[in-house]
């Protein structure tokens, strides 16, 4: 997969070398199409870690493999694929409480977008 994931994967890099820019990362996250974890039943996962919901997406297979692997899947799991505006327009507003992202969880370079806490206070 990938397709669309290089930007982001750029713009990654660049906050990891110290020269990235909020602003181009976020448009890279937009126009990413990335993996997001379902449940068995078909629903987006997310956990919890302090009261802030944290969704998963990743960059290619190869990072997903990798976070179902520490899991301890033991089964086929299964994703959607889903552009990042699509994640931050439509799948974020559902969950009940402040939700994140985070890319490439368990990976050599995470990056994590946290809530808009005060969206949520609103």
């Amino acid at each position: 997969m990938g397709g669309g994931c290089a930007d982001l994967d750029a713009e990654i890099d660049a906050f990891y070398e110290g020269f990235g820019q909020a602003g181009a990362l976020h448009a890279a996250f937009c126009r990413a199409s990335l993996l997001v974890p379902l449940t068995a039943d078909g629903r987006v996962w997310s956990s919890e870690i302090r009261d802030l919901g944290w969704l998963p997406a990743f960059t290619s297979e190869h990072e997903f493999a990798r976070h179902a692997l520490a899991r301890g899947e033991q089964t086929e799991a299964r994703y959607h694929t889903l552009f990042g505006w699509r994640i931050i327009e439509q799948v974020l507003p559902r969950f009940d409480r402040p939700t994140g992202v985070v890319v490439n969880a368990g990976g050599t370079r995470p990056m994590a977008f946290p809530p808009d806490l005060e969206a949520e206070r609103s």
